[in-house]
């Protein structure tokens, strides 16, 4: 879609073209930016420009940059990262454009990028429009169905993962009404020497995450995932049937995660 009301782009190149005129807001990949109306938008800052390295390892685990593609982190070895792309209802173009932080930024119920970076428990590194920085894990930036607590002219500049999670062994789930429609639940589970992490995502307004300190009882983890907060109705699935799916789910992923015999 054109966005008749922009009067600039800007590259950005340097932290400080990062500093956001009135009217204007940061650029990704834009596959949402540019599919409706933004009419109250006057210029754009292209954050593809910063040259940010897409996938970096270090000894502490996997940097994760912004602007990575959603193609680019599917290629990476682990099945996770392939099977969270594919939760994603886009075709291979937008795979090759959207980015990684533009889909956590959005902040939808099933952005696939978030139901990722919370099974991994993976942290961002958000840069604040006064030059400073924090760090913040993925899981509490949402608040809601598109809603997040990063302020105005923060940027986040790259989401990382831990080592042990790469290391973990991981399940993963997903259900959508329709054969090609949005996720109506998607559910992870990790078990790495941390304990077991399962994670509820799509099927609750905010990521919801259940750790324990070794697999839980199958009692358990349902009662948990039972009561978890957040499930809701829309016209992609009542809140009932997402309670009950990612239970069913859920407990398909513990099976998944035994000990080996």
């Amino acid at each position: 879609m054109d966005l008749n009301t922009i009067e600039t782009v800007r590259s950005a190149r340097t932290r400080a073209d990062l500093v956001l005129a009135a009217g204007e807001t940061f650029l990704g990949g834009g596959t949402w930016l540019f599919s409706e109306p933004q009419p109250h938008l006057t210029g754009l800052v292209d954050l593809t420009t910063m040259g940010w390295p897409a996938i970096e390892r270090t000894s502490r685990g996997l940097s994760v940059a912004a602007t990575c593609t959603i193609a680019e982190l599917s290629r990476l070895p682990q099945p996770v990262f392939f099977q969270a792309a594919s939760a994603l209802l886009a075709s291979f173009k937008i795979w090759n454009v959207a980015t990684v932080g533009g889909n956590i930024c959005r902040s939808y119920a099933a952005a696939a990028m978030v139901s990722l970076a919370v099974a991994l428990d993976a942290t961002a590194l958000v840069w604040t429009a006064d030059g400073g920085e924090y760090t913040i894990p993925v899981a509490e930036i949402c608040t809601g169905n598109g809603t997040n607590n990063l302020a105005d002219g923060d940027v986040v500049r790259r989401i990382d993962i831990p080592a042990r999670a790469l290391r973990a062994r991981t399940g993963f789930r997903k259900i959508a009404l329709a054969e090609l429609g949005r996720s109506g639940a998607v559910l992870t589970g990790r078990l790495d020497s941390g304990g077991a992490v399962f994670t509820i995502t799509a099927a609750t307004l905010r990521p919801v995450v259940l750790r324990y300190r070794e697999l839980p009882a199958a009692a358990r983890l349902r009662s948990d995932a039972e009561d978890a907060p957040g499930y809701y109705t829309d016209p992609l699935g009542a809140a009932d049937w997402r309670r009950a799916v990612s239970a069913v789910l859920l407990e398909e992923i513990r099976q998944e995660l035994l000990p080996w015999s």
